[in-house]
C-alpha cells in the first residue's frame, strides 16, 4: 500500500514545491511589469550582500566585501530580440519558395544522372 502512495506523495511535494516558487516570485513582483521587476531586483541588490555577510560570519568563513563578486548587469531588451527573431522567420518563409525551386532543379539532375 504505501509503495503504491509513494510516487503520488512525491509528485504532491513537487507541485507544493513549484507552486510555492511561482507564490513567491509573483509575490516579489517578479511576474510583473518591468518596473516592479527592476524594483525587486534593486531590492535583492540591497537585502544579499547583508545576508551572505551574516551567514558567513554565523558559519565562521570570513569572506570581504571585495571578495564578493559584482552583480552583473544585464543589456537584454525583449522587444529587439523578438523583432530579429520575427525578421528571420519572415526572411525564411521569403525565400523558401526559391529555395524549394533550386532544390527541386537539383534533384531532378540527381535523378536524371542516376537514370543514364
Amino acid at each position: 500500500m504505501a509503495v503504491r502512495l509513494l510516487p503520488a506523495v512525491k509528485f504532491l511535494i513537487k507541485g507544493g514545491l513549484a507552486g510555492a516558487a511561482v507564490y513567491v516570485a509573483y509575490d516579489q513582483g517578479l511576474l510583473g511589469s518591468g518596473t516592479e521587476g527592476a524594483e525587486a531586483l534593486r531590492k535583492a541588490q540591497e537585502t544579499l550582500p547583508p545576508a551572505i555577510q551574516q551567514w558567513t560570519n554565523y558559519l565562521g568563513w570570513e569572506v570581504r566585501a571585495a571578495q564578493l563578486p559584482s552583480t552583473p548587469k544585464f543589456d537584454f531588451s525583449l522587444s529587439t530580440s523578438w523583432n530579429k527573431g520575427v525578421h528571420t522567420v519572415m526572411s525564411a518563409l521569403s525565400v523558401a519558395p526559391t529555395r524549394a525551386c533550386e532544390y527541386t532543379v537539383e534533384g531532378w539532375k540527381y535523378v536524371k544522372d542516376l537514370v543514364k
